[in-house]
């Protein structure tokens, strides 16, 4: 244990992170998020935490303190600059990545989430540390087939493709 870190932190420290992949570069990153759909980029919660991942252990406190946190800076950016990836504020206003397989079912079943839950989300990072956030609106980031194919689904289809996100994050 180290001096200043609380109980709780030695405890997850302890816990097994499950689930195979193994995340140590942006590539592996963008397949993680592939293949679980919807992630978590440092935050707790229901969803994979995809800096835990990275770091090979649960994180207490800032992943910047974290000896891997550079990888994991790295790995982050890519996932943010990618095109097949939404960076959006879908779990309770924390940075969660949707992989664009999913993108038509969220929006098709976009009125079903709070709103600017599903809007493209990005941050610059200015001097000091510091971040401004740009966010773009609901259906504006939209590419125009996915668009198309959002349209084209059964909100059956979609319901059955993201209920376990419809029941984490809807509305109704």
């Amino acid at each position: 244990m180290l001096p200043d870190e609380p109980r709780h932190c030695v405890r997850r420290r302890a816990e097994a992170l499950g689930g195979a992949l193994q995340v140590v570069s942006g590539d592996q990153a963008i397949r993680f998020i592939r293949h679980h759909g919807v992630v978590l980029e440092s935050a707790r919660g229901r969803e994979p935490g995809l800096a835990e991942r990275i770091a090979g252990e649960p994180i207490c406190g800032s992943w910047w303190g974290h000896p891997k946190s550079q990888r994991i800076f790295d790995a982050t950016r890519r996932a943010r600059a990618s095109r097949a990836v939404l960076v959006c504020a879908l779990a309770r206003g924390r940075i969660t990545y949707i992989h664009r397989r999913l993108w038509p079912y969220f929006i098709r079943m976009a009125h079903r989430f709070p709103r600017g839950a599903l809007d493209q989300i990005h941050e610059q990072h200015l001097a000091g540390g510091r971040h401004e956030r740009e966010v773009l609106a609901l259906p504006a980031w939209v590419p125009g087939e996915v668009l198309r194919q959002s349209k084209r689904l059964l909100e059956s289809e979609a319901i059955r493709e993201i209920s376990p996100w419809l029941e984490r994050y809807g509305t109704a």
